[in-house]
């Protein structure tokens, strides 16, 4: 078992710093020349587009998931499955992104893979069931793979305001998100109820962004200097620290995409209105997502903005569950404020935690595929239990176990120590 070391311990290994945000997945990769400005403002165009398509996929279901329910026959337990599959496939594919980067460029696998997004986005509305699943399982992969390779080109192109891009990448996923929360069920319902249509119109975001990404593909071309390979990390407790509070407070963020809106409905509001409480909670979560990692490099170590975010989380999570309705809007504040902290802080611990950046793009690659994995199980067990106890009250108990759980991992995670992996070039 390798021991992990306090930071002053190590003075002759230069550690990440606070605003190296974005994880390099390619960390021996040659740097752009300097890019002419509209070249730049091209790449930067094309990122965010690519950014914004991140998650419309996983929130454009949720507050139209009774109704397809209704019209599919699928239980509670089949619903959870349905929106556990996208998630896992985040975790499960991650690890092809650097292989499908190394044989054809990031560049050109990111164009490859929007276009795999858009078709998994279209199959889930071609087919009843078979299409949903199969639909949802290529969406999912699609994202887990340019959610890999994504930073790394971020950082690298622009790595003097890391910090800056960091806040950019961010939003755009947030904003994503929200529009596809918010803009789904209206969609359907200009639509004459039809749910198919609703769901296949966020195809058309993902080829747009083939198309502005079109020329990053198209001269994208860069080498790797040197091989390199890390050691210990997988055998590191503070690395399995970082990484399940990764997991665990995903898992959160993903039972809310796939089933905030089914709550909120039964407990008395229409589609639109929790959809709408959807999207406003995830548009809260820029606040935090761009201030909570500032707030958690003010001090010694990052365990009280743990401790702060996830109280947060839970506090909304019941609000949203127990509070009177005539409060929502309040709560669903509350909720994004702290699941934009959760979400952005981890990604901070993964760079504040290692020592080099070879050991943050391993430490990423492992939080992601483990993480993400493990947060697969949170929508499905509450599709499980709804199905049990044919309510949502029970759901409240799941909302207080995984959060005490993030935050004793995250309070593990969050001491100013390194981890215990090195990495050497072969």
């Amino acid at each position: 078992m390798t021991t992990s070391r306090p930071l002053d311990d190590a003075p002759d290994i230069p550690a990440c710093t606070p605003e190296e945000l974005l994880i390099d997945a390619e960390a021996d990769d040659e740097p752009l020349p300097q890019a002419l400005p509209g070249s730049a403002v091209l790449l930067l165009v094309g990122l965010v587009m690519v950014a914004l398509n991140l998650r419309p996929a996983l929130s454009s279901l949720a507050p139209l998931l009774n109704l397809v329910r209704e019209n599919t026959g699928l239980s509670a337990s089949g619903a959870g499955l349905l929106t556990t599959l996208p998630v896992l496939c985040l975790g499960l594919f991650a690890p092809l992104a650097p292989i499908l980067a190394r044989r054809l460029g990031s560049e050109r696998t990111i164009l490859l893979i929007l276009l795999t997004l858009a078709s998994g986005i279209v199959l889930r509305s071609l087919f009843p069931l078979a299409g949903l699943f199969l639909g949802s399982l290529l969406a999912g992969a699609s994202i887990g793979i340019i959610g890999v390779l994504l930073p790394g080109i971020v950082k690298r192109d622009f790595p003097h305001i890391a910090g800056l891009m960091t806040g950019v990448y961010t939003m755009a996923l947030c904003l994503g998100a929200a529009l596809a929360a918010g803009a789904t069920v209206p969609l359907a319902e200009l639509l004459d109820g039809a749910w198919q249509p609703a769901l296949a119109f966020w195809a058309l975001p993902a080829i747009i962004a083939a198309l502005i990404w079109l020329p990053q593909a198209r001269q994208g071309q860069h080498a790797h200097r040197q091989a390199y390979e890390v050691t210990g990390l997988w055998r590191d407790p503070l690395a399995w620290q970082v990484t399940l509070y990764m997991g665990l407070q995903s898992s959160l963020a993903y039972i809310v995409f796939g089933w905030l809106p089914s709550i909120l409905i039964d407990r008395g509001l229409s589609a639109v209105e929790a959809g709408l409480v959807l999207s406003g909670s995830v548009m809260a979560q820029l606040i935090s997502a761009l201030g909570a990692p500032w707030l958690a490099t003010r001090g010694r170590d990052q365990r009280p903005a743990v401790l702060l975010v996830m109280g947060l989380t839970l506090a909304g999570l019941l609000g949203m569950l127990y509070a009177p309705l005539s409060g929502i809007w309040g709560w669903a504040v509350v909720l994004g404020l702290g699941q934009g902290g959760t979400f952005s802080i981890a990604l901070a611990l993964i760079v504040l935690r290692s020592r080099d950046a070879h050991v943050a793009a391993n430490l990423s690659g492992m939080a992601q595929g483990v993480g993400y994995t493990l947060a697969a199980m949170g929508p499905l067990l509450v599709g499980v239990v709804h199905d049990l106890t044919h309510g949502w009250s029970a759901v409240g108990i799941i909302f207080v176990v995984v959060s005490l759980a993030a935050t004793a991992f995250g309070l593990g995670a969050g001491r100013n120590l390194l981890v215990a992996a090195r990495s050497e070039h072969l």
